[in-house]
């Protein structure tokens, strides 16, 4: 399953989402994208879910019609030690969200 990680989220967590095949925004050319835009390239390219800690995401943009899945990784930042602990529920969360659906993962 492809997995976009956005570019608010640290590149090293892309490590961490084992079994994934996941991408990075800055790595596929799209850094400073906007999230409207951004959904329908990485719908465009065949991501599967598109993973953000950017929690008003699903209130700015409309997701209907996009093949894709939203992901929201709620920690207390976005640093790796407060992610980590997110890790188990996040990979849950991609393995089950639906396309056009949003879910938000905490702690």
């Amino acid at each position: 399953m492809r997995v976009l990680l956005d570019e608010s989220l640290p590149r090293q967590l892309a490590a961490a989402l084992v079994g994934f095949e996941v991408a990075t925004v800055p790595s596929q050319g799209w850094s400073g994208v906007r999230n409207g835009e951004l959904l329908r390239m990485a719908a465009n390219h065949g991501f599967a879910v598109f993973l953000t800690a950017d929690q008003g995401i699903e209130f700015q943009q409309n997701l209907s019609g996009l093949p894709v899945g939203v992901v929201i990784a709620c920690a207390r930042s976005n640093r790796m030690e407060h992610l980590l602990p997110l890790v188990d529920k996040l990979q849950t969360a991609i393995l089950t969200v639906s396309r056009e659906e949003v879910v938000r993962v905490t702690s």
